[in-house]
């Protein structure tokens, strides 16, 4: 045989392997009522979900920023976090209000009795691949077995890093309900979560839960699982109201939409927000530091948790500096910052926090600046006056 026919025997078998291991996680599209419901949105044109504000990209200077990563992408030490092996559960929260962060955007939401997992994601890596992708620095401090009765899992879009096939099926004996954005129930329904657990909802609409009423928000950013299937189906923040209102941003680059969430669903008591994977190159797909501070300000939030970092090498900058940047920015308008351990419960005003992540050198706004674009001046002004720039 062949030198050429072995060689491309073999690469044909390694591809077939490939796209095995990874053809279910790459979900479903809409097809049926669920795809008619999607043409039919106003947030649908020409094939695609659209963002009020575009999204902009800085492709080339991007592949020259990546030959200038710094020291500290990943931790070179164990992370700390919170020995939680659910028991904590077993007892009410005092203030009927306790949230615990899981890792990046992995929350677990108890309000009025509700309990509510929020882009849940158990797997050891963010790829359709079981064997490459960004891979998690510290294993789930609250194991699935470990997780109290759950009343609802909320997705925010369908990345994986916020929507793991291997969780979705871990959790769809223990969640009576899957409330997500438009579209994402084609890949629940995919994979063997039944249709009448499932809730797709598209911006400003609502569903209760017992005595809490989520909202679906607004957001800017994008969706996809595959090179095929960009922007097909709906990304989304939320906000739960009952008697603590909470947001969460779900991920999403600074829009004056902030604002409208705001005075249609504010003041909130707790947001919940992403401050980490950013870039100067992708300046309207995340947030920043800076910019969640604008974000939580303009949706009239009290106490921030940042959130969507600390887990994952998402981005070029060192591990800790979104926090480094959040609290600095968050001094310039005395906002109160929250910092659990990872798997630490905590009741918003009540719990004690302290910082556990390491001192390592950072970039600041001056050095690295992150801000969205097609903004208005006001909202320009407000960033820089944040930022201190």
């Amino acid at each position: 045989m062949q030198l050429w026919v072995v060689i491309l025997t073999g690469l044909s078998a390694i591809a077939f392997v490939l796209l095995i291991d990874s053809w279910s996680s790459l979900g479903k599209s809409a097809i049926g009522e669920r795809k008619h419901r999607i043409e039919a949105s106003q947030n649908f044109s020409q094939g695609k979900f659209r963002n009020r504000l575009p999204l902009k990209n800085y492709f080339w200077r991007s592949i020259g920023d990546s030959f200038n990563a710094g020291k500290h992408q990943k931790p070179s030490e164990p992370i700390p976090i919170f020995d939680n092996d659910g028991t904590a559960y077993e007892t009410p929260a005092t203030s009927g209000f306790r949230v615990t962060w899981l890792g990046h955007s992995t929350l677990l939401l108890e309000l009025d009795n509700v309990t509510l997992l929020i882009d849940p994601v158990w797997g050891n890596r963010i790829s359709p691949f079981s064997w490459f992708g960004p891979k998690r620095w510290y294993q789930p401090p609250l194991a699935i077995e470990n997780l109290p009765k759950i009343d609802a899992v909320i997705i925010s879009h369908d990345h994986y890093d916020h929507l793991d096939k291997a969780s979705i099926l871990e959790l769809a004996d223990k969640a009576p309900f899957f409330i997500v954005p438009l579209g994402v129930g084609a890949h629940l329904a995919y994979w063997g979560i039944s249709e009448h657990q499932i809730l797709e909802l598209e911006w400003w609409q609502e569903t209760e839960v017992s005595s809490v009423t989520i909202t679906a928000t607004p957001a800017r950013h994008a969706s996809g699982r595959h090179i095929l299937d960009l922007d097909k189906t709906l990304w989304a923040g939320y906000a739960f109201k009952g008697s603590h209102n909470a947001f969460y941003s779900g991920d999403t680059g600074l829009f004056p939409g902030f604002k409208e969430i705001g005075e249609r669903l504010g003041p909130f008591d707790l947001t919940m927000i992403e401050v980490g994977a950013y870039s100067r190159n992708w300046p309207d797909w995340h947030l920043g530091p800076e910019q969640a501070v604008v974000a939580h300000t303009w949706v009239k939030g009290a106490r921030l948790l940042p959130l969507h970092w600390g887990l994952f090498d998402l981005a070029m900058h060192n591990w800790t500096e979104p926090m480094e940047r959040v609290l600095a920015a968050s001094e310039q308008k005395n906002l109160a910052v929250l910092t659990p351990q990872p798997g630490q419960p905590f009741e918003p005003g009540i719990t004690q926090m302290a910082r556990w992540w390491p001192e390592l050198p950072w970039q600041g706004p001056d050095e690295h600046s992150v801000m969205s674009t097609r903004l208005g001046e006001l909202e320009t002004a407000e960033f820089r006056l944040i930022s201190g720039r």
